[in-house]
């Protein structure tokens, strides 16, 4: 083989390489975003439950217009609380006013280690805005 067809080939492989990177990068960067949104949709199942919670009468099971008292059994299955988006908690203790969920997802991020996590409050109001933490 000449030395031009030998360059061409060496140019053709660091150009499949260079693809293959990207790739991977872009698919790993999807996947954290599918599962954000997932999480996302998870946490207003939960917020909805939560509401629900909030509204129903104590001698029902319910918080009598308040959100002290509500934990995940009383919302949601246990394999909800770990299915395969995340897995869910109430961060610390709910007030009469609000409650705040906290989800961990199962994605890796880009920093191989850590993995996504999203907040979400819940007031009498209804639900705020989801908080990407990371």
């Amino acid at each position: 083989m000449g030395q031009q067809q030998l360059l061409l080939i060496i140019l053709g492989v660091i150009i499949v390489g260079i693809a293959v990177a990207v790739a991977v990068t872009m698919f790993s960067d999807n996947s954290v975003s599918a599962n954000r949104d997932a999480m996302a949709t998870d946490m207003l199942h939960l917020a909805a439950k939560a509401r629900h919670y909030y509204g129903r009468p104590s001698s029902m099971g319910g918080g009598s217009r308040s959100f002290v008292g509500v934990t995940m059994d009383k919302l949601v299955t246990t394999n909800f609380m770990n299915n395969a988006n995340g897995t869910y908690v109430i961060l610390g203790t709910p007030n009469a006013d609000s409650v705040v969920f906290r989800g961990t997802g199962k994605a890796v991020l880009p920093d191989g280690v850590s993995n996504p996590i999203v907040e979400m409050a819940v007031y009498a109001s209804g639900p705020q805005p989801l908080r990407v933490i990371q």
